[in-house]
């Protein structure tokens, strides 16, 4: 449903249905693709030819409005889409690198509570992208995935 109280900020609350069944099938598929070693799950994870954003596309209002669609399957997918931070970073990084954003899928360790923890998450321009609090501080990042491939 569009909302047309400001014409330039049209949000669609739902995905159209070819976009809802792929975001659906990388979220559920996202534990076994997690599985591939890197260079294989980026080019999965890639577009397969160059996409680029709509000239005056607002990215922001891109992004969130991805992140919104992919929180609220990941919330109402259970128990057969996984939750966590893999299945969100996989699920957002496919439905954005496929409108053309130019993110980073990053890779990161970090102590949780005295034991060793893992966190991925979205980068954007050098920032965490749709992440509720700054991951960086608490995780060093290892490795990320971007479009030009795998960086250490």
């Amino acid at each position: 449903m569009w909302s047309s109280v400001e014409p330039d900020r049209f949000v669609r609350r739902i995905p159209p249905l070819p976009l809802l069944v792929r975001l659906t099938s990388v979220a559920v598929a996202a534990p076994l693709l997690a599985r591939l070693n890197l260079p294989n799950l980026q080019r999965f994870l890639e577009p397969r030819r160059r996409v680029t954003p709509p000239d005056g596309a607002d990215i922001d209002r891109v992004t969130s409005e991805v992140g919104r669609w992919v929180d609220a399957l990941m919330r109402r997918g259970r128990p057969v889409i996984r939750p966590g931070c893999l299945t969100r970073g996989i699920t957002l990084y496919h439905a954005l690198r496929h409108r053309g954003i130019d993110v980073h899928l990053c890779f990161g360790i970090g102590r949780d509570d005295e034991a060793m923890a893992g966190h991925c998450w979205l980068d954007l321009d050098g920032r965490p992208l749709l992440e509720p609090v700054d991951p960086r501080p608490r995780f060093t990042e290892v490795v990320h995935l971007s479009r030009e491939g795998v960086a250490r």
